[in-house]
């Protein structure tokens, strides 16, 4: 095998191993529009940081750190429901990363390639922060793993157990945002959001514990990494979305073993 898929193979499992766990959370939790928002300001972190000429990875992070902070904020200071306060920042980062980046000559934005990632052109240095961030991810999820349990179960028990929720919410939130980050150029800002929630959703109807569910979730995201990998070699089609049509397939599949 040539070394640009081997490195997209172990870059493609290492985000699947990132992502399974916490699509777990997102699923349970419902909060599938927290990760499509968190996503949406990845344009604007990929603008801003080509115009100060900083690293587009940590420039996604730090925007999506941005965006979490500003969801408490609304939230404190406003009446409005969750999913309309999701709404209300999916939009405005979304829109504002696209004046952005259509406002200044000088940014050389590859749209299709944020959007959509290009998972083929991955580089060691790509592979090392993957490596660095399953590593970190992965540690502060087992940390908070119990707490996270329990909020996801019932809130308002968690809170009479004496689980801190805002400082698990914000531990949760700096995960999702360094998983987009990270995902963006392996599938890109659009379809980050279905490596988290396909493959746990996927694995939910064939699963009877928690941790099992994490287990068939990382099961089915590193097979569906690899057969997009292949289709994409034999069937010359774009190796992001080849990833997540592989996902979908998994999901009917194990829907009709539950059936």
């Amino acid at each position: 095998m040539d070394d640009f898929l081997i490195r997209a193979a172990l870059g493609g499992i290492g985000m699947a191993l990132i992502a399974a766990p916490l699509g777990c959370i997102v699923v349970w939790q419902r909060m599938a529009y927290f990760g499509e928002t968190i996503a949406h300001s990845g344009l604007l972190g990929v603008s801003l940081g080509l115009l100060v000429s900083i690293n587009p990875t940590l420039a996604v992070f730090l925007s999506a750190v941005m965006v979490t902070f500003g969801l408490r904020a609304v939230e404190r200071k406003t009446n409005l429901a969750k999913d309309t306060a999701l709404g209300l920042l999916a939009h405005i980062v979304l829109a504002t990363g696209l004046i952005v980046t259509s406002q200044f000559e000088s940014l050389q934005v590859d749209l299709m390639g944020v959007l959509f990632g290009d998972i083929l052109a991955i580089s060691n240095l790509d592979l090392y922060m993957v490596g660095i961030g399953l590593l970190v991810i992965w540690g502060v999820i087992a940390w908070v793993w119990q707490d996270l349990l329990a909020l996801s179960i019932d809130r308002e028990l968690a809170i009479a157990e004496g689980v801190h929720v805002s400082r698990i919410e914000f531990l949760f939130s700096l995960a999702i945002a360094a998983t987009i980050a990270l995902s963006m150029k392996l599938v890109g800002l659009l379809l980050v959001t279905a490596m988290l929630i396909i493959p746990a959703a996927a694995a939910m109807g064939i699963s009877r514990t928690p941790e099992q569910m994490v287990v068939f979730t990382a099961l089915i995201s590193c097979f569906s990494v690899i057969s997009g990998l292949v289709a994409s070699l034999y069937i010359d089609i774009p190796t992001g979305p080849a990833i997540v049509v592989s996902m979908a397939f998994f999901f009917l599949l194990t829907s009709l073993v539950k059936r």
